[in-house]
């Protein structure tokens, strides 16, 4: 058992996130490490990511009451927000961390850190750099994001860390091949590409497409009654379920036949969304975006679709209804690769050579 012990300072579910999973997941399996954990979870606020709020101060406060963990450990591992409130709220860890000369390394969950850098003015831009500056290590979760931390971490200290799938969703159930199945399962937001999707729908049942489509997420509550009112326009062949978990969310990817994911959400990263699709045999149709390139392969996992354009998602739809069965190579191909590439003990090992390096 190594004599180090490291404090994981970041987000943990509830609610359940891409980066709230991962931090979940590393604290549960991480062995041979004494550990301790912060949460910077919570799900009772409903500001929109990445704004101030004075309910949120207090809450910070609150959970800065917890700096004391700094004097036991000597890592601090950190997994922020990518924008100038979100560094900003970690700078007491941050900070004492430095003084302390603990170890610190710093995890981006996403491909948006380097933009708000370049978009950030004056003492912010200065604050900003200072913060992330001080960790001795950074992590990204593939190659092509490796930018975002380039302007304050050396090269040489910038590791890549690609996501995981849950254990529980591998397997290898059979998969429906003579239907068209769709699944949409990520937040209800814009920028996720729920509106396009939903007219893609609409498009595809005016053609007269056969086709069945379930919704899991949660819904973006600025648009709740008219995404809601959308879907029961749609419901002789779309179902809303609402958040999924579990064996739910697991029948339902291994129901399912085309996983469909238009984003163009700014801080998108590598959607651990896309990996689950794949490692239960999903066909997926998603656009050229953040580090999805770094995961998926057109024509090997799947399709591109144009971001923003509803009619890209109609029609390579509609190309692959008139193909389904001819697909099964590709959907055997996702099963096998990524349940054997994207496994949690592959996360655990990777972030243990990047703690010893």
């Amino acid at each position: 058992m190594s004599s180090k012990s490291i404090l994981i300072v970041g987000p943990f579910s509830p609610p359940i996130t891409g980066v709230s999973f991962a931090n979940d997941v590393l604290y549960d399996n991480l062995v041979g490490y004494k550990k301790n954990k912060v949460n910077f979870s919570f799900p009772e606020l409903k500001e929109n990511l990445g704004t101030f709020s004075f309910r949120k101060v207090l809450k910070y406060i609150l959970v800065y009451r917890t700096l004391w963990k700094l004097f036991k450990v000597d890592i601090l591992y950190i997994t922020p927000g990518q924008t100038f409130f979100g560094i900003l709220k970690y700078s007491p860890f941050i900070l004492l961390a430095k003084i302390l000369e603990r170890e610190i390394v710093l995890h981006v969950h996403g491909n948006y850190l380097g933009t708000e850098f370049k978009n950030l003015k004056g003492i912010k831009k200065k604050i900003f750099k200072l913060l992330i500056s001080f960790s001795d290590k950074g992590i990204v979760l593939s190659q092509s994001l490796r930018g975002n931390l380039t302007p304050f971490i050396d090269d040489s200290k910038i590791f890549e860390l690609p996501n995981f799938v849950d254990s529980n969703l591998f397997g290898s159930d059979s998969k429906e091949t003579e239907e068209l199945k769709l699944l949409y399962m990520s937040n209800l937001m814009e920028e996720k590409g729920i509106n396009e999707f939903l007219e893609a729908l609409s498009i595809l049942k005016n053609k007269g497409v056969n086709y069945s489509a379930k919704i899991a997420g949660q819904i973006d509550l600025l648009n709740k009654e008219r995404l809601l009112a959308i879907i029961k326009d749609l419901e002789d062949n779309v179902e809303y379920l609402g958040v999924v978990k579990g064996n739910e969310k697991r029948n339902l990817l291994w129901e399912s036949n085309i996983f469909v994911f238009p984003t163009y959400y700014k801080m998108e990263g590598q959607p651990i969304s896309i990996l689950e699709a794949m490692a239960t045999g999903n066909i997926i149709l998603t656009c050229e975006h953040a580090g999805i390139p770094d995961i998926f392969k057109p024509g090997v996992n799947g399709f591109y679709i144009e971001k923003k354009s509803s009619e890209s998602i109609a029609n390579q739809i509609e190309e692959i209804y008139n193909n389904l069965p001819m697909n099964s190579n590709m959907i055997n191909f996702n099963i096998d690769t990524t349940q054997k590439e994207y496994t949690i003990e592959r996360f655990i090992n990777g972030f243990t050579r990047i703690i010893n390096y």
